[in-house]
């Protein structure tokens, strides 16, 4: 292919997620060192053919490749089959605790990436721990953005997958009440739905306390940085995350952030009170509390604060420079 070494990013979902995002987010810095190329779909960045990616290891010329999930890993290994010459680099995402095809995976790996300390911990082999970096560039404050379908002044948004672990119910039971008494403020939920049967509970305890008309539900959308920039405050009230890159990104955006605490990346993210806010997950009265004291003027907006944090920690340069480390060794 190129006089540059080639490195190969896999893949293969039909969706675009945070895993998405992060891959596109660090791969303009790689153009200086490498060739690289993703191998699969929906994702956009430069892509290697299945045909070209044969040739490749047919060739024996050596290659990096970093996959995201199982399915990457086993096509990975069957490469090496083939006679594939690359360094396989695999990032474990997830936050709980590993299946045993996962670990068996894993361990057939060159270097294992996780995302956190705490995720790293969970398991019983060595690992490199490599957060997320957030595209500065991309998501940064607009004060002039709104959206016309939301006539309330005030917007608190809790961006992700719509399912119990995200802890949509706790937010809603936390801050109907407050929306009912507070009509300049609304409340958006966006993301993809896991079970309706779910979204219908959530829209019973929005019916049960009278603010319909303050509620929002919208679908997954590529246009997530205009709904944070349009924001007040964005509330990640998860009970579990591999990362949290929602936290990030919001907060590079501007956002006064609440998210529970010890989850994902939130208390490395956020200091209380300086930068953002914590609450325990689960607990619903400490979130109302943080909330009414949001809408009453008595909590400071931290906005300015949380992007200051993400620009100086947790940019996608600082990410990409870390992989690189990782790949240039042998």
């Amino acid at each position: 292919m190129q006089s540059k070494p080639i490195l190969i990013h896999t893949h293969f979902h039909k969706r675009r997620t945070g895993v998405t995002r992060s891959i596109e987010n660090v791969f303009p810095f790689f153009e200086t060192d490498y060739d690289a190329f993703a191998f699969g779909s929906t994702i956009k960045t430069p892509k290697i053919s299945l045909f070209q990616l044969l040739k490749l290891v047919f060739s024996k010329k050596y290659f990096v490749l970093h996959c995201h999930r199982n399915n990457e890993i086993i096509r990975s290994l069957f490469l090496k089959i083939l006679g594939g010459n690359f360094k396989l680099i695999s990032t474990r995402h997830a936050e709980s605790k590993p299946s045993a095809l996962t670990k068996f995976l894993l361990k057939k790996s060159d270097v294992i990436v996780t995302l956190t300390k705490s995720m790293a911990t969970s398991l019983s082999f060595p690992t490199a721990v490599v957060g997320h970096g957030v595209d500065t560039t991309i998501f940064k404050p607009n004060s002039e953005r709104k959206l016309p379908f939301i006539t309330q002044k005030n917007i608190i948004t809790c961006a992700g997958r719509v399912r119990e672990a995200k802890g949509q119910k706790v937010l809603i039971e936390a801050i109907a009440p407050l929306l009912k008494v507070s009509t300049d403020w609304s409340l958006v939920i966006v993301g993809k739905v896991d079970k309706p049967s779910f979204l219908e509970k959530l829209k019973t305890i929005v019916g049960e306390n009278q603010v319909v008309g303050q509620v929002y539900f919208l679908p997954e959308t590529p246009e997530i940085v205009s709904i944070y920039q349009a924001s007040h405050t964005v509330v990640v009230p998860s009970f579990t995350e591999g990362f949290s890159l929602v936290c990030a990104e919001a907060m590079a955006c501007g956002c006064n952030v609440i998210a529970t605490e010890n989850v994902g990346i939130h208390s490395e993210l956020i200091t209380h009170n300086q930068n953002g806010y914590l609450f325990q997950s689960g607990n619903t009265s400490q979130l109302r509390q943080l909330v009414f004291k949001l809408i009453k003027g008595e909590l400071s907006h931290l906005g300015v604060p949380a992007r200051k944090t993400i620009i100086d920690h947790w940019g996608s340069k600082a990410e990409a420079e870390k992989l690189m480390e990782i790949y240039k060794q042998h």
